[in-house]
């Protein structure tokens, strides 16, 4: 893989992703939510906690907070009570009631649709950004780099990058962006699935062929 040319890195990589894009053709976020808001605030729950976990909370949160009016009215330590589930209540409380206040008072109450917007609200960050504009409004905006697909791009030497934001920018200079929504979400899949942190299943692996297996990352 040394030899390898970012020309051949860029065939690699598209080939990678149609062969996952076709085994995983209804990849998606598996956090449940009705309304691109509720994402957003799904998403941000989802920090350091599994989508299952945040599923069981949103499922009577989104029940009694239906808009954003409703979490910026509220009280801080009655979120992060409804949040203590998820862990790092606190800070996910305060970036909950925040981001709703702004979305209210700057954005008439709906959730902006840009990735510059997006990223002016408080504790959004590029990922939580990506999440919304490619699954709520399907932006290709870049590509969502999770804990999986940082994984999986350095393990099959797409990247050499530690930081998410480097990652990412990897991947958008050797993808196009007609598959820029499909890399993240069949990656994420494929990460969840198969291509495990500790004993990937390279076994069944549909990119196994195409991958140079750096399992020491």
């Amino acid at each position: 893989m040394a030899a390898e040319t970012f020309e051949d890195r860029k065939k690699r990589a598209r080939n990678i992703v149609r062969r996952l894009a076709k085994e995983y053709p209804d990849a998606a976020t598996e956090l449940v939510y009705g309304t691109p808001f509720e994402l957003l605030i799904a998403t941000i729950l989802s920090a350091q906690c599994t989508d299952v976990k945040v599923n069981e909370v949103t499922s009577t949160l989104f029940r009694d907070y239906r808009r954003p009016e409703a979490f910026a009215a509220e009280d801080l330590s009655v979120l992060e009570e409804r949040l203590r589930p998820t862990g790092f209540f606190r800070q996910k409380a305060y970036a909950v009631k925040e981001a709703s206040r702004e979305i209210v008072e700057r954005f008439g109450g709906e959730v902006p649709r840009t990735m510059e917007e997006l990223l002016s609200l408080p504790r959004v960050a590029r990922k939580t950004a990506n999440v919304v504009l490619t699954q709520a409004f399907g932006i290709a905006s870049g590509v969502v780099v999770d804990t999986h697909v940082a994984r999986l791009s350095r393990r099959m030497g797409l990247t050499e990058e530690a930081l998410a934001e480097k990652i990412e920018e990897d991947l958008l200079a050797i993808l196009p962006r007609s598959r820029w929504i499909a890399a993240g979400d069949s990656m994420i899949f494929h990460g969840r699935r198969v291509c495990h942190a500790r004993k990937p299943r390279c076994d069944i692996c549909v990119v196994s062929d195409l991958c140079p297996k750096l399992l020491d990352t």
